[in-house]
């Protein structure tokens, strides 16, 4: 992963990771250690399918990028799916506290957007090649007077 895109990363899964610990913090006091669990839980799923989506679409968008904008819509279908399907598999579970999984899944994923959108906003991307603009300088074929 190039410089900026790691960055971008890292940027926005500290402060997911801190919104997760105090998530289980507050759910640990709440509903016991299964809340916090839950809690952890639920940050971990955040980081990681957030995490892997942001991954698959800087690589997209490097290889082809015709295919940039589809590959978006179709990467966070997929993700709701995989936490449906991750959800189905762990509705009777009595490993973890659901509620308090469910408010950490939902409060690490607005920590992890807002910060992903300071992160861009903050960010210092050329949108102009600096070099091409004096490599690609036609001649002056015309007369000069």
């Amino acid at each position: 992963m190039p410089s900026q895109d790691t960055r971008t990363l890292l940027q926005s899964a500290v402060p997911t990771a801190a919104v997760g610990a105090i998530a289980a913090v507050v759910s640990g006091v709440v509903a016991g250690g299964k809340g916090a669990l839950g809690a952890v839980i639920g940050a971990a799923v955040v980081i990681a399918f957030m995490g892997l989506g942001m991954f698959i679409l800087q690589r997209t968008a490097k290889s082809l990028p015709q295919l940039f904008q589809a590959m978006g819509m179709m990467l966070y279908v997929a993700q709701l799916l995989l936490l449906l399907i991750f959800m189905s598999l762990f509705k009777d579970t009595t490993l973890f506290n659901p509620k308090a999984f469910a408010v950490a899944l939902v409060v690490a994923t607005v920590a992890w957007m807002a910060s992903q959108a300071r992160a861009h906003m903050k960010a210092k991307i050329l949108y102009v090649e600096p070099d091409s603009e004096q490599s690609n300088k036609p001649e002056n074929s015309g007369s000069s007077t």
